[in-house]
Order: structure tokens, then sequence, then C-alpha cells
């Protein structure tokens, strides 16, 4: 039979399609990752993945091995979690993924109350793009996740937590810099910078660029939000940044401009989600309030928090 940590090889090698990629996201060395998916090749007498120059491919056996794989792997990882909370209740380390383009800016005011009232739980925070977190999510590499919605997947929990407004931010000398606001007539045409594609943010800025015919810069995608903040200051163009990222980096700071957008609010969803079968379900609902309070209470920019 396969093992554990063959399948765990193989659902690595699945998501990055390359060995070395595979190798450091489960901590081996490159040769070892591959010895064990041979030899995993080898008790399951069936070729699993398709070796070439330019990197790997899954056979449409091996595709269907690691979906099963993902599943074999998170309900390992509920057991786990079981046997751990009939001993100690939730005194171990909470797994956390988040974007980053949300995380760093809205976990310092969440950590020192969580932390507060769950002073024996550590916490472990991971940031990646919002589908490898669900992924990884599934598949038992994270507890629980806050991702921007929708998330579609019908084997995880979804708590809505708030809605983040999105603020136009520009140049100083841009033209639209002088009266501090934008109308959909003044976006028509304007180029604007977005997140690189991966990142949900990018999608949502490629559709609202699309609704007010603006020019999305495809040439020019930010691989942070802080660089995107230093290119709208060169003059390269406009972008819509989140308000907390605003509230954290920006401030009374005066390279960038923010300005009020004369429309209908921009916005992303944002949710805490986790896996349906965890045992921790109820502690994860406690997360949620207390997000939810928070941004109520203290995060001023955020709406729709209930």
């Amino acid at each position: 039979m396969p093992s554990l940590r063959q399948l765990e090889y193989l659902v690595a090698l699945s998501q990055e399609l390359h060995f070395r990629r595979a190798a450091e996201k489960v901590n081996v060395t490159q040769p070892t990752l591959s010895v064990q998916i041979q030899q995993l090749e080898m008790r399951l007498k069936a070729s699993l993945i398709e070796r070439g120059s330019t990197g790997v491919t899954l056979t449409p056996l091996g595709r269907e091995v690691a979906a099963r794989a993902r599943i074999v792997l998170a309900q390992m990882q509920d057991i786990r979690d079981l046997a751990s909370a009939s001993q100690h209740g939730f005194d171990g380390t909470l797994k956390l993924g988040v974007p980053p383009t949300l995380g760093p800016y809205l976990l310092p005011h969440i950590v020192p109350q969580l932390h507060a009232e769950h002073p024996s739980m550590k916490m472990y925070v991971r940031e990646e793009k919002p589908s490898t977190l669900i992924e990884e999510l599934r598949i038992g590499t994270h507890d629980v996740a806050i991702v921007p919605m929708p998330v579609v997947q019908s084997d995880l929990v979804v708590q809505k937590l708030f809605s983040e407004p999105l603020r136009l931010v520009c140049a100083p000398d841009h033209p639209l810099a002088a009266g501090r606001h934008a109308t959909r007539k003044d976006l028509a045409n304007e180029r604007v910078l977005a997140m690189e594609s991966g990142h949900h943010l990018h999608d949502q800025v490629s559709r609202i660029c699309e609704d007010f015919n603006a020019v999305l810069l495809r040439d020019y995608e930010g691989t942070s939000l802080d660089t995107l903040r230093l290119m709208v200051g060169m003059g390269v163009g406009v972008a819509f940044l989140p308000a907390l990222y605003i509230r954290s980096e920006i401030g009374p700071r005066q390279e960038i401009t923010v300005l009020d957008i004369e429309m209908p609010i921009l916005q992303r969803q944002i949710a805490l989600i986790w896996r349906e079968s965890s045992v921790h379900s109820s502690l994860f609902k406690d997360i949620a309030a207390l997000i939810q309070r928070i941004a109520n209470e203290s995060l001023p920019e955020l709406i729709g928090a209930a």
C-alpha cells in the first residue's frame, strides 16, 4: 500500500508540476522526492507522471490518484485533530492561511485579542494566493483560512466576516488628484495597475476595468501591494487598493493620493473557511465572531460585518 508520505509527495508534485519546487514544499531533497514517487508508481504498478525537459505532467491516472490522496490526507489530519482535542481541547498550534494582500493588515488587529481569549493556543501563519490556500486547506496543510469570496467548494464551511472597500489611488500630480475624486467617466481609458495574475484582487480589478472601460496594464503587474503603491507614486498608472492596506501603509503619507469614487462602492467580501469535517468547528466559529466584533468596533473602514 502507498504510504501517507508518498501521497503527500504526489499531491505536492501535482500542485507544483516541478520536482525541485515540490521537494521544497514538503521539506525534502529533490532526489528523495523523486525516489518516493518512483516507489509509489512501483507499488501501484502504474505510471503516475510524465517527465519532460520542461517539467512534469500527471497522467490521467496520476491526476485521479492525486485528487483522492488530497481527501485521504485531509481525513488523516482530522483524525490527528480529533485525538488531540480528546486529550487537551485545543492547546496546540493553529495553522492559519491568509492572502498576502490581507493578512499583514488585518491580523495585527486580531491577534492580541485572540491570544487573550485563547492563551494556550499558538498560531502559525502562512501567506499564499487564495486558490492555493483553498487547495492546501482541503489537504490539511492549514486548519483554517481567511480568503476572498466566493468559495464554491461543497466540503468547506464558509463564514462571511466583512466586506472591505477598494479605494482608488493616483500620483499627487495626476489630473484626478486635484479634485480628489473620480467618476465612472474619469476612468474611461485610464491606465490601471493590478496585482499579478493568480491573485483574487487581479481578477477583481480586471473586471472593474472591463466595466469602466479602463486599461489594465498587464505588462506592469505588481508582486505586492507595496509594489503597486510605488508604481502609482511614480505615475505609471492608478490602482485600486484595499482599505485595510491604505489604513496601515499609507495614512498621512503624501506619495500617493486616495480618491473618493462617485459610483457604487467597490469592495471584496472576506470569509473564514475550514473543512466541514474539522473537529474544531466551534473554535473557528468563535474566531469568526471575534473578527466580526473587532471589525465592527475598531475598523470603521470595513462594512457588512455581522
